[in-house]
């Protein structure tokens, strides 16, 4: 089904995690908190913001999305399917041996992915060549670039940062999903990123700070990018890890826990979704 049948994206951001739910449920897979954690930004992105056309996968215009953060794959995969570039039916495939669906972002065979990502700390080096090669090539595309906050442990990160800065891109919007919590602990015990948004602005970006569930606010700082022109613009969503799901929320187990039958059966009922 298309995004155009959705009459919200809080509708897309319940179907959003609906759908990653019953993926990594049917894989055994992993990352399910964090599919949950970012849901609300691309449920923005994909029903409101990104330029693009299912219909035309390729179009040299539109707008590229990474998910940096390419372990939260089921939540990309959804987001496409009901915004229409496949049908929402191959995301029973997910995980499965053969699939183009993998548990990592894949490109091969899915129309829609920019970028195949998994490991970290690769996507805003892409991204910003993406935008300094469509600046040159005088075409209209902007790039957005979905991060991690354990991402920002990662030097290339900050390389390509300084780089942004260097040359303006204007055209580069960077999202950071701050859960707080990251592969083995918490960002604070892990290596500690405060005063995370003055590191930003010391490299030369335009940052805005928000609730990254509230959509109205989301909505609202990503149709005004880029925030100064000349500038490269980053958002910094402050999230919640398994956000949707009570016995999910702000538990580190979730980021490699799959649910099992029950706790599929509660999580889809605490969403509105029959089992």
């Amino acid at each position: 089904m298309s995004a155009y049948c959705i009459p919200s994206s809080t509708e897309l951001a319940r179907r959003i995690r609906c759908r990653a739910l019953r993926m990594v449920h049917h894989a055994r897979a992993s990352h399910i908190g964090s599919c949950l954690s970012c849901a609300d930004l691309l449920a923005v992105l994909y029903h409101e913001i990104l330029r693009v056309d299912p219909c035309r996968p390729d179009w040299p215009d539109r707008d590229r999305f990474i998910l940096s953060k390419g372990h939260a794959a089921a939540a990309l995969y959804a987001a496409l399917a009901e915004r229409g570039f496949f049908p929402v039916a191959r995301l029973d495939t997910f995980g499965d041996d053969g699939t183009q669906l993998a548990t990592h972002v894949a490109r091969h065979g899915v129309p829609g992915v920019d970028f195949a990502t998994g490991s970290l700390g690769h996507g805003l080096s892409v991204g910003a060549g993406m935008a300094l090669a469509s600046r040159r090539d005088g075409r209209p595309g902007r790039v957005f670039v979905l991060l991690s906050d354990g991402e920002c442990d990662e030097g290339s990160t900050w390389e390509a940062a300084l780089f942004a800065a260097h040359h303006g891109l204007d055209n580069l919007v960077a999202i950071l999903d701050y859960n707080k919590i990251q592969s083995f602990g918490r960002v604070t015990e892990v290596l500690g990123l405060e005063p995370l948004a003055d590191k930003w602005r010391s490299f030369g970006w335009v940052v805005r700070e928000l609730d990254g569930h509230d959509h109205v606010r989301i909505l609202g700082e990503l149709r005004a990018v880029p925030f100064t022109p000349g500038r490269p613009s980053v958002v910094v969503a402050h999230t919640i890890k398994g956000k949707g799901v009570s016995f999910m929320e702000d538990q580190l187990l979730w980021h490699y826990r799959s649910p099992d039958d029950a706790q599929l059966a509660a999580a889809l009922a605490e969403l509105g979704e029959p089992s």
